[in-house]
């Protein structure tokens, strides 16, 4: 099943609902953590194949790091690197879920398609991973197509925080 990520909240209640999320996920985020993905090896491989599938491999440590940070674990989640062509127009990540089963899938962009540096690209697949896990997060609250820009200032601006604190 394919569900989108939309909110359907009244615009005063959203600066509220952010901070509470950024706090909970905050507090789960930077807590003890016992999962710990090594730092990734920059350079990449120049062979296609082998970048991408060193590729694969940070994205699912990184999946694994963010989904146990952010409370999540009880969610079966797996992330896919997916070509440019199989995205809407204007997006290079996705997630996918189903909360009856808590499943979820995320799409991040493969690095046949990506044009920054390593480390640069790199960075961009993690805040692909946090990002979609962050709309994971709010997916039990409701949802419009009217409110989707605001959803996806907020979820930009809550993943962008998480990733720079967990950084320090």
């Amino acid at each position: 099943m394919k569900f989108c990520t939309r909110f359907d909240t009244p615009a005063a209640l959203r600066p509220g609902i952010a901070v509470v999320l950024f706090l909970s996920l905050a507090g789960f985020a930077f807590g003890a953590d016992p999962v710990s993905a090594p730092p990734s090896k920059v350079p990449l491989s120049h062979n296609p194949r082998e970048r991408e599938a060193q590729a694969v491999k940070f994205v699912q440590e990184k999946l694994q790091l963010w989904q146990h940070r952010m409370n999540l674990t009880s969610w079966d989640i797996q992330a896919n690197l997916i070509r440019r062509g199989a995205f809407k127009p204007k997006t290079i990540g996705g997630i996918h879920w189903d909360a009856d089963i808590m499943k979820a899938s995320i799409d991040v962009l493969s690095t046949y398609d990506y044009t920054l540096p390593d480390r640069a690209m790199l960075d961009d697949m993690e805040f692909t991973v946090v990002h979609e896990l962050v709309h994971l997060q709010l997916s039990s609250l409701p949802r419009s197509e009217a409110s989707r820009g605001a959803e996806e200032h907020a979820v930009n601006e809550i993943a962008r925080a998480l990733l720079k604190l967990a950084k320090r």
